[in-house]
């Protein structure tokens, strides 16, 4: 995926995406798609975006036994997805088995979510886990890479410790972007591990995903400009 900075349609309706997207224009390369916004709109709109030139981070976040996986990812590929998720908490057979679907496409690449933004430490515990969430990472990204997936997904702070694990190469993308004075939203409603989206970048994040930032800010284009020049306002 050529674009470093992907927008998040984290819409409940096509209508709501669509009139995003028209307002970012060329500004916008690449835009997530996750499970809201599929089951509302249908994959219809994965093929619209593709068709506009768009790339597309499908974040299935796939969790199932190995034929279902695999059977997802192909259709990802099929729709022209540039990039799909799979948990990696799954192990290696489901995110293999993404691995070897994918390579029907050549252009997709297989993501290996890690822990989710939103879980601390705690979170982990009460689910028998006791690694820190940083632990757990490090732990996942490294079943990740011996499966064969092109990258993870990861907090943003996560990302230098994942980069220096990883080396150059493997793809680490960053949900759980904010800007500087940006109300974080708390455990139940969405990341607890963020970060500024330049931190990232700069910590070896190869994408960030920028939500809200963008999509609810007065002037979108802009947002996204200035998060794209590393912070600096665009004139």
């Amino acid at each position: 995926m050529d674009s470093q900075v992907i927008v998040a349609l984290d819409f409940d309706s096509h209508r709501a995406a669509g009139e995003l997207v028209a307002r970012l224009g060329d500004a916008c390369g690449a835009y997530k798609v996750g499970l809201e916004l599929l089951t509302a709109a249908g994959p219809g709109l994965v093929r619209e975006l593709v068709a506009r030139g768009h790339e597309v981070f499908l974040d299935l976040k796939l969790f199932e036994i190995p034929d279902s996986v695999a059977g997802a990812v192909r259709s990802a590929g099929a729709l022209g997805a540039s990039m799909v998720t799979v948990h990696a908490m799954g192990g290696t057979g489901i995110m293999a088995a993404a691995v070897e679907a994918a390579r029907e496409f050549p252009r997709l690449k297989v993501l290996a979510l890690t822990v989710v933004t939103s879980m601390t430490s705690g979170d982990l515990a009460d689910v028998g886990i006791a690694s820190s969430t940083d632990e757990q990472v490090l732990r996942l990204a490294r079943l990740a890479a011996r499966a064969g997936c092109d990258g993870v997904v990861a907090a943003p702070r996560e990302a230098a410790a994942l980069r220096t694990l990883l080396g150059p190469q493997p793809l680490i993308v960053t949900p759980g972007v904010t800007l500087p004075g940006e109300t974080q939203r708390g455990p139940r409603g969405g990341e607890v591990r963020a970060g500024t989206p330049w931190a990232a970048l700069a910590d070896g994040a190869s994408h960030v995903v920028v939500g809200r930032s963008v999509t609810r800010a007065p002037d979108p284009v802009a947002a996204l400009r200035r998060i794209a020049a590393g912070g600096q306002p665009c004139g």
